[in-house]
């Protein structure tokens, strides 16, 4: 399965935002900053980090239905798919 250039744009700015978003607990971290605050930004970036799966997923659901629509066989397994969705769930 191969992500769409307009998914994998938002993708990779969902992953870098996350990326910060981890460097800046790390500093919480260093800083002694209160355990509430931490597992606060620590669950932000997994929300971040899950948005950025679900989008590559439903790259592979949208070739799916376009391949259907002009009568190919689609180049991504549904199983795959769904196996790869519930693994994020």
């Amino acid at each position: 399965m191969e992500i769409d250039q307009d998914a994998l744009g938002e993708v990779i700015k969902r992953l870098r935002r996350a990326e910060g978003q981890i460097r800046g607990v790390i500093a919480m971290l260093e800083d002694g900053r209160d355990c509430a605050d931490v597992v606060t930004q620590l669950a932000a970036v997994s929300r971040a980090l899950d948005r950025a799966g679900f989008k590559i997923i439903a790259s592979g659901l949208r070739q799916c239905v376009k391949a259907e629509e002009n009568g190919e066989k689609p180049s991504v397994d549904v199983a795959q798919l769904e196996k790869l969705f519930m693994s994020l769930a």
